[in-house]
């Protein structure tokens, strides 16, 4: 017995010893995180305007083409000895980017970025916003794919994703990190050499027709295929711009803000190249803080509205013109588009697109023949609307009394149509509108459809059917 006790006592001591042996030598072996900054010699490092450049001589322009459909050109750099540098400004850590680094040439006011396809994923936790980097050009290729310009490497005449094996001798990162400094930008100046940048767009706001008490989802409607494409509006220019978010972010299910104010974002294109697009690295770079929206002031008739029977109609079925039937079809811009009657599988409707219409401002009325609103009350307005090809809300619907011809010397008042959203690459379906109350309109009231478009960046295609307004 008193042997087993001095034995365990014994096994006690050695213990103790152990384990304060292994308490004082606490200098442990840690991994060595630190980066060494790469020996790039100066005579090697190019700008990514060089790439852009050797692209355009490609092309045989003095001026980078990003808008070339027919031919697909690209670059492709044997030098051994040349690195492209510059400053990570996406993130794939919220889901909102996918095997791809969006790249500009400095961290604050930055004048030209690239997207860098690579097939890792993910990429945020070793190229994090801010981070330097360095891109070895041997092998790669440059060109334009989905309208921005890209860096990969050539799949027959495309830009590919590098493969994921390479990526450690391809991108060296720098230990610099700097803090990204948005660039203030307006949509007004959007322009393609601008995309792949790091902005910072002030004073906007979501439209009306999806947030509230219509509140969508950043992209997790129903219609939501790869991305959820919403209208987001500047309040200082009263245009618009088609917001991005992927159906694989993780914030997709947020619901949008309903205020106005700012936010920092990548400038891009859409999947076709056609359009420009905003897209956000997280929910957090949307800062729309403010409730004082800036919707214009919509006509509002308070009193009651409703059932009566039809006092004007038209759904376009042997129309005889626009003209010929008392119609206003004017483009006050000079530009050559206008209205048409389109028809599909037996309908015809009011059509107009300004696609293809090389017009920087496509301003066209249609007003709709006078109707006499003195003879009845409780009047309402409704029609149906398709909208396709939606790169952004650029259709409104007025009403004016004092109308005589030329839309530019009336005066109007906007009605709160709530105009349907529309896929980007195809045709919606349509939809009702209204009934909107517009029982406080007095005398002869002219509703005009009001496009305000501009190619390439505005040309949504809208067809207008069902147009009635009834009255008791």
């Amino acid at each position: 017995m008193k042997t087993l006790k001095i034995n365990k006592l014994i096994l006690l001591l050695i213990g103790l010893v152990v384990f304060n042996s292994c308490v004082e030598d606490d200098d442990f072996d840690t991994p060595n995180t630190s980066i060494v900054e790469p020996n790039i010699p100066e005579t090697s490092k190019v700008q990514i305007s060089a790439l852009a450049g050797e692209l355009s001589q490609e092309q045989g322009n003095t001026s980078l083409d990003y808008n070339d459909e027919d031919t697909t050109y690209s670059y492709t750099f044997n030098e051994n000895d040349l690195f492209m540098e510059g400053y990570v400004v996406s993130s794939d850590e919220g889901g909102n980017f996918f095997e791809e680094i969006i790249i500009q040439d400095n961290f604050e006011n930055p004048t030209i970025g690239i997207k860098l396809l690579i097939d890792v994923n993910p990429l945020f936790v070793r190229y994090e916003p801010g981070r330097k980097v360095y891109v070895k050009l041997n092998g790669l290729s440059v060109g334009i794919t989905n309208g921005v310009l890209t860096l990969g490497t050539l799949n027959g005449n495309e830009v590919d994703k590098i493969p994921s094996a390479s990526e450690s001798d391809i991108i060296l990162r720098s230990s610099t990190i700097e803090t990204l400094v948005p660039m203030p930008m307006d949509f007004s100046q959007f322009t393609n050499d601008k995309t792949n940048l790091y902005v910072q767009l002030q004073d906007v706001q979501f439209n009306r027709n999806i947030v509230g008490d219509n509140a969508q989802t950043y992209a997790s409607e129903q219609s939501d295929e790869f991305d959820g494409e919403r209208l987001l509006e500047s309040c200082s220019a009263g245009t618009s711009v088609i917001f991005s978010t992927s159906t694989f972010a993780d914030f997709k299910g947020l619901t949008l803000p309903a205020g106005r104010g700012s936010m920092n974002a990548i400038l891009t294109k859409n999947f076709f190249g056609d359009a420009f697009n905003i897209v956000v690295n997280s929910p957090e770079d949307v800062s729309l803080d403010s409730a004082e929206r800036c919707d214009p002031d919509f006509l509002e008739c308070t009193g009651p509205s409703g059932g009566g029977s039809a006092i004007f109609s038209e759904n376009f079925e042997g129309f005889a013109g626009y003209a010929a039937e008392g119609w206003t079809n004017v483009n006050v811009s000079g530009g050559s588009t206008t209205w048409i009657t389109g028809s599909f599988s037996g309908s015809t409707y009011a059509q107009i697109s300004g696609f293809n219409s090389g017009a920087d401002e496509i301003d066209v009325w249609l007003v709709t023949p006078g109707i006499n609103m003195d003879n009845t009350d409780g009047e309402e307005i409704s029609f149906d609307i398709q909208t396709n090809f939606d790169n952004g809300e650029i259709l409104s619907v007025l009403v004016s009394t004092d109308f005589t011809g030329d839309p530019l010397t009336a005066t109007w008042e906007i009605l709160d149509a709530n105009i349907p959203s529309g896929p980007a690459s195809g045709f919606g379906t349509f939809t009702g509108v209204g009934p909107i109350n517009v029982s406080c309109v007095d005398g002869t009231a002219y509703f005009a459809f009001l496009y305000e478009g501009s190619d390439p960046s505005a040309t949504t295609r809208y067809h207008v059917d069902n147009i009635v307004v009834t009255g008791n």
